[in-house]
């Protein structure tokens, strides 16, 4: 029995690339990210899927709403695939961090670093791997999309490739990306990486 996620990446806000969001309020999608949403929406439509779920944080769930409309679903929240608690670095520009040692330290061993007041990266793939199970035992041989943040889709990724938390940058996970990962009792298989729409 193998159960397929569709692991999207939430579609594009304002400050992507400028602003370490993380889990600061009021991140909303922005007109290019609206049309992405809408572009997954259309993706996804006429798919047998069993499940949308969704990260809590606004962008994540303005991605996801159009999608489950189009699937007749309704798109439920989980904290488990919420983004990385970034502490005191949340709602800073990537430009004021980068002469930020331990922001260096974080972006070049993320498998034994913390942000400040933050969460580890073992800790979101904890989260992240604890709330695929639990979705794989709920819905088994089915396909379940989940609407999250690009590095915890990573951290998910990293462990059913076999490859540390410290070879994060080896692949992109982009706005808007769906990354099709299957899990079964024997194992797991990553079909698609960083799919465009």
């Amino acid at each position: 029995m193998t159960t397929t996620f569709f692991l999207v990446r939430h579609a594009t806000h304002d400050r992507v690339g400028r602003i370490l969001c993380g889990r600061m309020p009021g991140v909303s999608l922005g007109e290019q990210g609206r049309r992405e949403a809408a572009r997954l929406a259309d993706r996804f439509s006429g798919s047998r899927l069993a499940a949308i779920w969704t990260s809590p944080l606004e962008r994540a769930r303005e991605t996801a709403d159009p999608i489950a409309s189009r699937c007749d679903l309704a798109a439920e929240t989980c904290d488990g695939i919420t983004e990385i608690d970034f502490g005191a670095w949340t709602g800073q520009s990537f430009e004021s961090l980068s002469d930020d040692p331990e922001w260096v330290r974080w972006n070049e061993s993320r498998g034994s670093s913390r942000p400040p007041g933050g969460e580890t990266m073992q800790q979101v793939q904890s989260r992240m791997l604890s709330a695929m199970e639990s979705l794989r035992r709920r819905y088994g041989e089915a396909s379940v999309l989940l609407v999250s943040h690009g590095d915890v889709i990573k951290a998910a990724i990293l462990y059913h490739l076999g490859l540390s938390l410290d070879h994060y940058g080896r692949f992109d996970i982009d706005p808007a990306s769906i990354s099709t990962l299957v899990l079964g009792d024997w194992g797991s298989r990553l079909l698609r990486l960083n799919e465009a729409v």
